[in-house]
């Protein structure tokens, strides 16, 4: 992959061997392997074992959790927030395996209405419950930085299942509890850089 890179940084009139760009293959080879560390993790890893039998029939809503993709047709980042939410049928899942089936299926190529489907359908298949629903909201660079250029365009994604789908008053359960405004969030004091070198 260091080599392709390189050639990439010829291609596009740079010199792969000035100070700036010597260690960028090395750099952008570790960041791909990262972003689309998803195809190198199975859902049974993830799950690990954390399904538990709960007298629990209430809604589970895991809301605003951040995730970051790749745009499969570009491979530019879009990112932004995933609310998941099950109704339970006798067992219930680990609260962190939310997150982690999230960046499992983010960490992909992917497109936002698949990603979304995907997460439902993990969820779905492994907890076995009622019903599952899915919101993705999310900033695409790629149509923000090239193309259209709309840097203020959030598209949305939903995926219903089950209950969600069929009972109107479920699913506006979901959609209203998703918008409140949520506890307050600490903030760091300071903040690294944001693009730091390795």
């Amino acid at each position: 992959m260091q080599e392709t890179i390189r050639r990439l940084l010829t291609d596009l009139g740079e010199d792969p061997d000035r100070e700036g760009l010597r260690e960028t293959p090395r750099r952008v080879d570790q960041s791909l392997r990262f972003l689309t560390s998803g195809y190198r993790t199975s859902l049974d890893n993830v799950i690990n074992g954390a399904l538990f039998s709960v007298e629990y029939s209430e809604m589970v809503i895991v809301r605003d959790i951040d995730f970051y993709s790749l745009c499969e047709h570009h491979i530019l980042p879009f990112f932004g927030k995933c609310h998941v939410a099950y109704l339970p049928n006798g067992r219930v899942i680990g609260l962190s395996k939310l997150p982690r089936i999230v960046d499992m299926f983010s960490r992909r190529l992917q497109v936002q209405e698949r990603l979304t489907s995907e997460i439902a359908e993990a969820i779905g298949s492994t907890v076995a419950p009622l019903g599952v629903a899915v919101v993705m909201e999310a900033t695409h660079l790629c149509m923000a930085m090239r193309g259209v250029a709309k840097q203020n365009a959030v598209t949305t994604t939903s995926a219903m299942h089950g209950v969600f789908r069929e009972d109107a008053r479920t699913r506006s359960e979901f959609l209203e509890l998703i918008r409140r405004p949520g506890p307050p969030v600490v903030r760091e004091a300071a903040l690294a850089p944001a693009c730091a070198p390795d």
